[in-house]
Protein backbone atom coordinates (compact mmCIF):
# COMPACT_ATOMS: atom_id res chain seq x y z
CA UNK A 1 0.00 0.00 0.00
CA UNK A 2 1.11 3.55 -0.76
CA UNK A 3 0.70 6.38 1.76
CA UNK A 4 -2.64 8.13 1.23
CA UNK A 5 -1.13 11.50 2.19
CA UNK A 6 2.11 11.85 0.18
CA UNK A 7 1.42 9.06 -2.35
CA UNK A 8 5.20 8.42 -2.51
CA UNK A 9 6.33 6.17 0.34
CA UNK A 10 4.92 2.81 1.39
CA UNK A 11 2.30 3.00 4.13
CA UNK A 12 3.57 1.41 7.31
CA UNK A 13 0.78 2.53 9.61
CA UNK A 14 -2.84 1.57 9.17
CA UNK A 15 -5.41 3.40 11.29
CA UNK A 16 -9.03 2.43 11.58
CA UNK A 17 -11.30 5.07 13.07
CA UNK A 18 -14.91 4.38 13.97
CA UNK A 19 -16.98 7.48 14.62
CA UNK A 20 -20.74 7.14 15.11
CA UNK A 21 -20.63 3.70 13.51
CA UNK A 22 -18.83 4.99 10.40
CA UNK A 23 -15.51 3.21 9.74
CA UNK A 24 -12.62 5.06 8.10
CA UNK A 25 -9.30 3.40 7.24
CA UNK A 26 -6.22 5.59 6.83
CA UNK A 27 -2.92 4.27 5.40
CA UNK A 28 0.09 6.50 6.18
CA UNK A 29 3.86 6.36 6.04
CA UNK A 30 5.79 7.17 9.22
CA UNK A 31 6.73 10.68 8.15
CA UNK A 32 3.18 11.72 7.19
CA UNK A 33 1.80 10.17 10.36
CA UNK A 34 4.20 12.22 12.49
CA UNK A 35 3.36 15.38 10.56
CA UNK A 36 -0.37 14.79 10.94
CA UNK A 37 0.03 13.83 14.59
CA UNK A 38 -1.78 10.56 13.95
CA UNK A 39 0.97 8.29 15.18
CA UNK A 40 1.54 7.36 18.80
CA UNK A 41 5.20 8.31 18.76
CA UNK A 42 7.19 10.41 21.11
CA UNK A 43 9.33 13.26 19.82
CA UNK A 44 12.49 11.19 19.48
CA UNK A 45 10.74 8.67 17.26
CA UNK A 46 10.70 6.07 20.01
CA UNK A 47 7.69 3.77 20.01
CA UNK A 48 4.66 4.27 22.18
CA UNK A 49 5.15 2.02 25.18
CA UNK A 50 2.68 0.29 27.45
CA UNK A 51 4.07 2.41 30.30
CA UNK A 52 3.01 5.55 28.43
CA UNK A 53 -0.45 4.06 28.01
CA UNK A 54 -0.70 3.19 31.71
CA UNK A 55 0.58 6.62 32.72
CA UNK A 56 -2.22 8.15 30.67
CA UNK A 57 -4.81 5.83 32.20
CA UNK A 58 -3.53 6.42 35.72
CA UNK A 59 -3.59 10.17 35.46
CA UNK A 60 -5.49 11.05 38.63
CA UNK A 61 -7.49 13.75 36.86
CA UNK A 62 -9.12 11.07 34.69
CA UNK A 63 -10.47 9.21 37.73
CA UNK A 64 -12.82 11.11 39.97
CA UNK A 65 -12.48 8.73 42.92
CA UNK A 66 -8.72 8.30 42.68
CA UNK A 67 -6.70 10.73 44.74
CA UNK A 68 -2.96 10.85 45.33
CA UNK A 69 -3.66 11.93 48.91
CA UNK A 70 -4.69 9.90 51.93
CA UNK A 71 -7.77 10.51 54.02
CA UNK A 72 -5.65 12.73 56.28
CA UNK A 73 -5.86 15.50 53.72
CA UNK A 74 -2.64 16.75 52.23
CA UNK A 75 -0.36 13.87 53.27
CA UNK A 76 1.12 12.32 50.13
CA UNK A 77 0.85 8.55 49.71
CA UNK A 78 4.31 7.06 49.42
CA UNK A 79 5.74 3.54 49.28
CA UNK A 80 7.67 2.68 52.46
CA UNK A 81 10.15 0.47 50.60
CA UNK A 82 11.18 2.37 47.46
CA UNK A 83 9.93 5.86 48.35
CA UNK A 84 7.85 6.30 45.19
CA UNK A 85 4.86 8.60 45.53
CA UNK A 86 1.49 7.93 43.93
CA UNK A 87 1.98 11.00 41.72
CA UNK A 88 5.29 9.59 40.42
CA UNK A 89 3.58 6.28 39.74
CA UNK A 90 0.75 8.02 37.88
CA UNK A 91 3.25 9.97 35.76
CA UNK A 92 5.42 7.03 34.71
CA UNK A 93 2.81 4.24 34.82
CA UNK A 94 5.10 1.76 36.53
CA UNK A 95 5.61 0.73 40.15
CA UNK A 96 8.98 1.14 41.82
CA UNK A 97 8.74 -2.17 43.70
CA UNK A 98 6.34 -4.96 44.63
CA UNK A 99 5.33 -3.16 47.83
CA UNK A 100 3.84 -0.29 45.79
CA UNK A 101 0.76 -2.47 45.15
CA UNK A 102 0.02 -2.41 48.87
CA UNK A 103 1.08 1.20 49.42
CA UNK A 104 -1.24 2.53 46.69
CA UNK A 105 -4.06 0.00 47.24
CA UNK A 106 -6.70 2.59 48.18
CA UNK A 107 -5.91 4.70 45.12
CA UNK A 108 -5.80 1.69 42.78
CA UNK A 109 -9.18 0.17 43.69
CA UNK A 110 -11.34 2.76 41.84
CA UNK A 111 -8.96 2.62 38.87
CA UNK A 112 -9.07 -1.18 38.69
CA UNK A 113 -12.85 -1.18 39.03
CA UNK A 114 -13.12 1.24 36.13
CA UNK A 115 -10.65 -0.66 33.95
CA UNK A 116 -11.99 -4.14 34.71
CA UNK A 117 -15.75 -3.62 34.71
CA UNK A 118 -16.06 -3.52 38.48
CA UNK A 119 -13.69 -6.41 39.25
CA UNK A 120 -10.71 -5.89 41.53
CA UNK A 121 -9.79 -9.52 42.20
CA UNK A 122 -8.21 -11.73 39.57
CA UNK A 123 -9.77 -15.20 39.71
CA UNK A 124 -7.34 -16.77 37.30
CA UNK A 125 -7.88 -19.66 34.93
CA UNK A 126 -6.84 -23.28 35.04
CA UNK A 127 -6.55 -25.40 31.89
CA UNK A 128 -9.41 -27.92 31.76
CA UNK A 129 -7.15 -30.93 31.25
CA UNK A 130 -5.06 -30.09 34.31
CA UNK A 131 -7.55 -28.71 36.78
CA UNK A 132 -10.43 -31.16 36.94
CA UNK A 133 -10.41 -31.40 40.73
CA UNK A 134 -9.76 -27.67 41.07
CA UNK A 135 -12.84 -26.91 38.97
CA UNK A 136 -14.91 -29.24 41.17
CA UNK A 137 -13.58 -27.65 44.36
CA UNK A 138 -14.37 -24.19 43.03
CA UNK A 139 -17.90 -25.27 42.05
CA UNK A 140 -18.41 -26.77 45.52
CA UNK A 141 -17.33 -23.49 47.12
CA UNK A 142 -19.73 -21.54 44.90
CA UNK A 143 -22.56 -23.92 45.79
CA UNK A 144 -21.79 -23.62 49.50
CA UNK A 145 -21.98 -19.83 49.24
CA UNK A 146 -25.26 -20.13 47.38
CA UNK A 147 -26.54 -22.57 50.01
CA UNK A 148 -25.72 -20.16 52.83
CA UNK A 149 -27.53 -17.35 51.01
CA UNK A 150 -30.60 -19.53 50.42
CA UNK A 151 -30.73 -20.55 54.07
CA UNK A 152 -30.43 -16.90 55.08
CA UNK A 153 -33.38 -16.11 52.79
CA UNK A 154 -35.27 -19.11 54.21
CA UNK A 155 -35.69 -20.72 50.79
CA UNK A 156 -35.31 -24.23 52.11
CA UNK A 157 -36.56 -26.13 49.03
CA UNK A 158 -33.93 -24.52 46.82
CA UNK A 159 -31.37 -24.96 49.59
CA UNK A 160 -32.08 -28.70 49.67
CA UNK A 161 -31.48 -28.91 45.91
CA UNK A 162 -28.17 -27.07 46.25
CA UNK A 163 -27.21 -29.32 49.21
CA UNK A 164 -27.83 -32.38 47.02
CA UNK A 165 -25.77 -30.82 44.24
CA UNK A 166 -22.92 -30.25 46.70
CA UNK A 167 -23.06 -33.88 47.82
CA UNK A 168 -22.97 -35.02 44.20
CA UNK A 169 -19.98 -32.82 43.43
CA UNK A 170 -18.15 -33.99 46.56
CA UNK A 171 -18.79 -37.59 45.52
CA UNK A 172 -17.32 -36.89 42.05
CA UNK A 173 -14.34 -35.21 43.69
CA UNK A 174 -13.73 -38.20 45.97
CA UNK A 175 -13.98 -40.63 43.03
CA UNK A 176 -11.54 -38.53 41.00
CA UNK A 177 -9.02 -38.48 43.84
CA UNK A 178 -9.29 -42.27 44.26
CA UNK A 179 -8.50 -42.76 40.56
CA UNK A 180 -5.37 -40.61 40.88
CA UNK A 181 -4.01 -42.70 43.78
Amino acid sequence: MICQECKERPASLHFTKVVNGEKTVIQLCERCAQEKGEMFLLEGGAGFSINDLLAGLLNPSSFQNASPHTALGSQIVQCDVCGMTYQQFANIGRFGCANCYNAFRKELIPILKKLHSGNIVHGGKVPARMGGSLHLKKKIQECKSELAALIEQEEFEKAAEVRDQIRSLEKKLAEGEEKME
